[in-house]
Formats: structure tokens, C-alpha cells, sequence
């Protein structure tokens, strides 16, 4: 497979960029919502304007109306909203959650579905326990309680938990914390009596909760996919949600790069142009390499998650995935410690956008895996 978009992903790239740029700018939105301390950290009628192009619903299938993309779409719009900082619930819910309701019922599908292609609903997803992801452990529990579950436990870092309509979360029914199976996964209405949430804002403006279950009753028609089974399901949504935050990531580098090699071309120093300086002329040519590898093995891992939908091996995408998790961290990490650094002084300063771009890459390199866990990953599925 070529690392490079079809004609069709061309144009949806040029459509995502204008609207981003357009509509999803930092001073239109980021800035203005967190000048505000907006509850939400992101705003609505942009989701609603997110499913008027259809982007909401894209991984959705076309018998549940969605567009029926696939993931190399979905991170196509992922890296113009890293390149905007666009703050949006379109990881959480068109990617993460979209992937696990697409194993749903056909009850759960036709519950939650519509309200996200429309653009009408804000979806989390509650999975970690504690400050670092390790979805290997699941404490929280469901008991068995009459036609229905009992549930009881807290999942922190949960995204846009304040936020959502339905949060998806993942319980054990069976087993002890740290096995394979025995894991469910529900939908969690947000009126759900015993649920509480305590909203906190991240180091880049957005807004995660602790959510805790205190014996949450949910009834047999909030599961999804099979009792027990879970964990396949769980591993879909996780395998689409970290290459849709790889994707982000490269935006991310991309537009501190891009703001980076402006300042070089109109920043005077000694007077002459600092992006005269060779020095500094390395270092921003080492940089659009670093980007451009985590760009290509980002498509790629992409690429083969999609081709899993035709019965393909799960295995490489699985790896992959990984693979582009660890590596766009560590380009995008390189990438706004970079741009700070060349715009000097000011880049520490909130005047200039450059720092906004460290704080996400921050937040976003914490969310489901930072590039040491993903590495140790790539290394035990490689037989280390």
C-alpha cells in the first residue's frame, strides 16, 4: 500500500484543512473557550458543523448513516485538528466510541448511532484506572443484578466525561482484575443514578473527569457485544483510537513546525534573518524528517487496520500501531520543544501560539499510551 491518499482522500484532506483553518482556529476557537473557562473546553455548534460535512459520522457504516470510512479518513481530519488545536469531541466519539458501537446490537447501534452522525451527542470512553493507561488491569466491576448489571468502581482521565451524553465503559463481569477475559463493555447513559464526576481541565484546556460508579444499575440492553467478551471489542477501540491520536499528534508537529520555520523567515537577529543561521537550518531540516516518518508509519498503521475489516491479519496493524503511537510522541514531542526554543523568549509567552502546541502534544502523549508504554509494547510483540 502507497503512503500517500487516493484522489477521494485528497480532497477530504482539502476540505478538513479549509474548514480547520477556517472555522477551527486557535483564536476562534481554543482560545476563545478557554478565555471563557468553558465547562465543555469546545464548542457545540462546531460539533453540529463537524456533522453537517459529515465528519462525525464517517466511521459509522452506511446502514447505520454513517460514511463508512475507514480509519486513514478519520486521521486525515485528525491531523488538521492537531494542526488547529481544534478542541473537539471527534477522537472520543467519531473514533473511539464509533469503533465499539459498530460491535453493538442492533438495539445499541439504533440507540446511540443517529444522535452522533447528527451531531447531537458527545460520547467518552472510561477505561484507565490510575495516572498512567494500562489497559491490561480492569477493577471496576458489573455484577449480575436481576436481567441487568451492578456497577461499581472509578475510571479517571475520562475525556470529555463531564460532557457526554453516554459514556462506554469497560468492567470486569468475571475473572480477577488482571486477566484476559471476563471483560464487558456498556454504554452508560449520563442521567444514570450513582454515577458521579469530577470535572478537571488538563494542561491543554480541555476538560477530563474522575467518574465513579456506586452501584450503577444498567440492564441487559447497555451491553456491548458479548458478556465476557469484551476484550476484543476493547482492543478495536483502542487500536482506533491510538492511531486517530497519532494522527492528531503529526498535526500537531506539523503546525508547531510550520509556525517554527515562519518565525526563521521573518525573525531578524544580527541583522540578518535567523533562518540564515545554518545551525538553525539543521536542526529545522532534521525536524520536517522526524515529521515526515511519523507522518508515513502513522498512514501505514492506518492502512492496516482498515484492511483488517476484509479478514486481513489483525496482528501487524496491532503493532503498527503502536509503532506510530511511540514514534509520533517522539516527533512531536522534538517538534514543539523546538519551537520554543527558536522563537526564544516569547515562545514561553501565552501571546504566541507556539506554547499552546506544547501543552497538547503534553496531554495528548499521556492519552491512551505514552511512547514508553507503546515501545515496551512494539518490544514484547516482537519477542523481547
Amino acid at each position: 500500500m502507497a503512503l500517500y491518499h487516493t484522489d477521494d482522500q485528497a480532497m477530504l484532506a482539502d476540505t478538513a484543512r479549509q474548514f480547520m483553518a477556517e472555522e477551527g482556529s486557535i483564536a476562534k476557537q481554543l482560545r476563545h473557550w478557554r478565555d471563557r473557562d468553558c465547562p465543555d473546553g469546545f464548542g457545540h455548534e462546531l460539533w453540529k458543523q463537524f456533522a453537517e460535512l459529515g465528519f462525525s459520522g464517517m466511521l459509522v457504516s452506511e446502514d447505520d448513516g454513517g460514511l463508512g470510512m475507514g480509519n486513514v479518513e478519520a486521521g486525515i481530519v485528525l491531523e488538521e485538528i492537531g494542526r488547529n488545536l481544534t478542541p473537539s469531541p471527534f477522537l472520543s466519539s467519531s473514533v473511539l466510541a464509533a469503533a465499539a458501537l459498530a460491535e453493538g446490537s442492533d438495539d445499541v447501534r439504533g440507540r446511540w448511532l443517529p444522535g452522533l452522525v447528527s451531531g447531537e451527542k458527545v460520547y467518552a470512553v472510561a477505561i484507565d484506572e490510575g495516572a498512567k493507561h494500562r489497559p491490561e488491569r480492569i477493577a471496576t466491576k458489573a455484577e449480575k443484578s436481576g436481567n441487568g448489571f451492578r456497577l461499581s468502581g472509578q475510571k479517571d482521565f475520562v475525556v470529555h466525561g463531564a460532557s457526554a451524553d453516554m459514556i462506554i465503559v469497560a468492567a470486569r463481569t468475571s475473572g480477577s482484575d488482571s486477566d484476559e477475559d471476563g471483560i464487558t463493555l456498556f454504554a452508560v447513559p449520563k442521567d444514570a443514578a450513582n454515577m458521579s464526576q469530577t470535572a478537571e481541565r488538563l494542561v491543554d484546556s480541555s476538560v477530563a473527569s474522575h467518574v465513579k460508579f456506586d452501584g450503577v444499575e444498567l440492564d441487559g440492553d447497555a451491553v456491548i457485544g458479548e458478556v465476557d467478551g469484551g476484550r476484543a471489542v476493547l482492543k478495536k477501540m483502542l487500536n482506533a483510537g491510538r492511531v486517530g491520536a497519532a494522527a492528531e499528534g503529526v498535526g500537531v508537529a506539523s503546525g508547531a513546525m510550520d509556525m517554527t520555520v515562519g518565525y526563521l523567515k521573518e525573525r531578524k537577529q544580527f541583522g540578518k534573518l535567523i533562518g540564515e543561521f545554518q545551525a538553525l537550518q539543521h536542526r529545522a531540516s532534521h525536524l520536517y524528517s522526524e515529521v515526515e516518518i511519523a507522518r508515513a508509519v502513522t498512514i501505514k498503521a492506518a492502512q492496516l487496520l482498515d484492511a483488517c475489516k476484509d479478514g486481513a491479519s489483525s496482528e501487524k496493524a496491532e503493532l503498527m500501531t503502536s509503532v506510530a503511537k511511540a514514534k509520533v510522541a517522539k516527533a512531536a514531542g522534538l517538534a514543539v520543544r523546538e519551537g520554543v526554543q527558536m522563537h526564544g523568549g516569547i515562545g514561553m509567552t501565552d501571546e504566541y501560539d507556539i506554547g499552546l502546541y506544547m501543552k497538547r502534544d503534553r496531554a495528548l502523549q499521556e492519552f491512551l499510551g505514552d511512547q514508553y508504554y507503546h515501545a515496551n509494547r512494539v518490544a514484547e510483540m516482537s519477542g523481547y
